[in-house]
């Protein structure tokens, strides 16, 4: 009887959170369609420093100046408002309007969204010219798009993160070493079965729960971009850092439909501008300050081995990582072929703009 009591208070606690969230939401919509000051929530999956909860600020001082104060956006750093999947959630039903998101976390809502979650798509030079040039120029964002609105939401844009990094307690210098490697990744079905292709033991874990999960064994290592692995301390409990140059991190800001449809046209277009003109300068911005996270790691922790594949390293991972692709038109939704063939041809008409063999 207590336990059901318990989940009965937890349920009424939870359903108030919810029309509240969703009477500020209506009333964001309202005031954006009367032409009144908009007061509205964004949530960043990252702490207060770290790239999201920057470039959200970022996005919120444009608009503020841009709407003469009429557009005044509030930014939550991760924790303040739930986890990564929460966050998401919020979005999805209005209780947040925006929400900066990974593609990992954001495919649980938007399966088609995983194809972000694919090894080897991109190249390894000219990284953020080429996604820059797919947002700007090529199809998959409108593809996309359609499948995130069916889902409640609307992608705003695509910015890179720097490239993901494998850290662990052993070297991980050959494929043969991720044979029952125990590694944490994001929530996506798809990067399990990336890591499994690797002889790996993937598992999803939130983010908040890996340095304790490193530390009493529970995994051996973790992937995660740099910024994060120093900010996050996951250093001080792992003894390598490794580049198989898999996978850059890509981060999604995203606005709640119904709020963003809501919206004049010039505001919608000025969102979109600023996320598709802010890929370059953020790319400068988190390499330079992967750069200098990595100097301070070396420098707390002298002992750390950095390892990066070279192309020939990599060689083996991209074969097994083509067998991934057809899992993903399983697991990917409806349309998840159309997204596919749509990202890989922006992705090949991009290199060949931005000048890369």
């Amino acid at each position: 009887m207590k336990n059901k009591k318990i989940v009965l208070v937890a349920t009424l606690i939870l359903s108030s959170l919810l029309l509240v969230g969703g009477a500020f939401a209506g009333g964001q919509q309202e005031a954006a369609e009367a032409g009144k000051k908009m007061e509205p929530k964004f949530a960043s999956e990252e702490i207060e420093g770290d790239f999201m909860t920057v470039w959200a600020n970022n996005f919120a001082d444009e608009m503020r100046q841009w709407s003469d104060g009429q557009i005044d956006i509030t930014v939550y750093p991760y924790g303040s408002l739930g986890d990564t999947r929460d966050i998401n959630e919020l979005c999805q039903i209005g209780v947040v309007e925006y929400v900066f998101s990974d593609f990992g976390w954001i495919s649980s809502f938007v399966p088609q969204a995983q194809v972000l979650a694919l090894h080897y798509l991109w190249p390894q030079e000219k990284m953020p010219e080429v996604l820059a040039w797919v947002v700007k120029n090529g199809k998959f964002m409108g593809v996309l798009e359609q499948h995130f609105r069916q889902n409640g939401m609307v992608p705003l844009g695509i910015v890179y993160e720097g490239w993901q990094w494998v850290t662990s307690k052993k070297p991980k210098k050959t494929l043969n070493d991720f044979d029952g490697f125990k590694v944490r990744v994001m929530g996506s079905k798809l990067l399990v079965e990336d890591y499994k292709s690797f002889g790996a033991s993937p598992t999803p874990m939130g983010y908040g729960e890996v340095y304790s999960g490193l530390q009493m064994g529970l995994i051996e290592g973790q992937v995660n971009p740099l910024f994060a692995i120093y900010s996050m301390k996951f250093y001080e409990v792992q003894d390598y850092l490794t580049q198989i140059w898999a996978e850059p991190f890509v981060g999604i800001p995203t606005v709640n439909k119904q709020f963003f449809d809501s919206l004049p046209q010039e505001t919608q277009d000025k969102m979109r501008e600023f996320w598709a003109d802010a890929i370059i300068p953020a790319a400068r911005w988190i390499d330079n300050k992967n750069t200098d996270d990595l100097k301070q790691i070396l420098k707390d922790r002298p002992e750390i081995e950095v390892y990066k594949y070279s192309a020939e390293g990599i060689k083996p991972f991209k074969e097994r990582a083509k067998k991934v692709y057809s899992t993903y038109l399983e697991i990917g939704g409806d349309g998840a072929q159309e997204v596919l063939e749509t990202l890989l041809k922006d992705i090949e008409d991009a290199k060949k703009a931005v000048g890369i063999e």
